[in-house]
């Protein structure tokens, strides 16, 4: 059983239809990689999944359980976690007390504990800006506490959205070295990313979208060495 499964999934706007029927499924320890052009529909997606959104028609199961009509901070207590497109931290608290707002949910001093610990140690940048206000921190460090807010919620799987957006390439570098070590810890992760190349190539399986609707899934190596994948989204 997929541990995320998304059955014939519609999402409007109004009168206009974002989403049209999308099947998908995300297996536990996968990294999986949701790549398409701006405005192909890939944070409607997360947003519904995560409760953001409401669903037209189609099913959201997470854990075997239906989360479809589930509002979103109960999803963040049966393990989900999402980092929002354009990191959204909150720019008037310092860094600790952002990662702090990640743990919300939980009641386990303890255990919050050993998660910042565990947070620090695979973003040493953010304890050394600990004390400084979210939104003097650069872009990728932003990204950076976005990413670790959402693991102070102990989640399962993490749906990342855009994580790339506006870094320098050397931050890009470092944010998709993380997001390989934090599968490697044994979290499962559901990446949204205008990058395809780099979403790609520390993923799975990936899924390609386009107006709301996916036209090609497979592995990652093999979406990676399709023709027409290469020339949509690889520039080659």
């Amino acid at each position: 059983m997929a541990m995320l499964e998304i059955k014939d999934l519609e999402v409007y706007y109004g009168m206009i239809q974002a989403i049209k029927g999308v099947s998908f499924e995300v297996n536990e320890g996968e990294v999986i990689a949701l790549i398409g052009a701006n405005g192909a529909g890939k944070t409607t997606i997360l947003h519904t999944i995560t409760g953001l959104l409401e669903a037209k028609k189609g099913t959201v199961t997470f854990d075997g359980k239906d989360i479809t009509k589930v509002p979103a901070h109960r999803i963040v207590t049966m393990g989900m976690a999402h980092v929002p497109e354009g990191r959204r931290v909150f720019s008037n608290l310092t860094v600790f007390q952002n990662l702090k707002m990640g743990a919300y949910t939980r009641k386990d001093k303890t255990e919050i504990e050993e998660s910042l610990k565990t947070v620090y140690k695979r973003f040493p940048r953010l304890e050394e800006r600990q004390n400084q206000l979210a939104g003097t921190l650069s872009g990728g460090e932003q990204q950076m506490l976005a990413m670790g807010r959402a693991l102070m919620s102990h989640p399962r799987i993490i749906l990342m959205d855009e994580p790339s957006m506006g870094l320098s390439p050397i931050f890009v570098n470092e944010i998709f070295d993380i997001i390989k070590k934090v599968s490697a810890g044994g979290t499962t992760v559901l990446l949204v990313e205008q990058n395809a190349k780099k979403a790609l190539s520390i993923s799975d399986r990936g899924y390609v979208l386009e107006t709301g609707n996916i036209v090609l899934s497979g592995k990652s190596d093999e979406l990676l060495n399709n023709d027409s994948i290469k020339k949509a989204y690889l520039g080659e």
